[in-house]
């Protein structure tokens, strides 16, 4: 079961933090990943961690400005969302997968596991 929190409103330029909370009792092998739906649009990745090494991808329009990390200790990841732009306004999911490949990673269709929702809205 994933949990995600830190959502809101925030003016251009601005910054929020995401965070998902796992009750996996383990997330090695996993993959977590953050997507975002904009009204009317599809799913878009934004990015993902390998749990075990840490190791981030992000996708060209967050590139620079997102930052997703973990907190093994607390079953957590997060995604630090700086320099916002009302392009960012959406709904943010977190996911996770277990049976990932590098071809899934942006594929929000193979992630099994969905958190609800947060909502991030970016005022002009």
């Amino acid at each position: 079961q994933l949990q995600a929190s830190g959502g809101g409103l925030v003016q251009a330029g601005g910054s929020l933090r995401l965070s998902c909370a796992a009750s996996a009792r383990t997330l090695n092998g996993y993959l977590m990943g953050w997507f975002r739906q904009a009204p009317g649009k599809e799913r878009e990745f934004v990015a993902a961690i390998v749990w075990s090494t840490g190791r981030t991808y992000s996708s060209d329009s967050v590139k620079g400005r997102f930052t997703m990390s973990r907190d093994s200790a607390k079953n957590t990841v997060y995604l630090q969302m700086n320099a916002l732009k009302p392009e960012d306004t959406a709904v943010y999911y977190c996911a996770s997968d277990d049976r990932w490949t590098m071809s899934t990673i942006e594929r929000h269709l193979a992630y099994h596991y969905w958190g609800q929702g947060t909502l991030v809205t970016v005022s002009s």
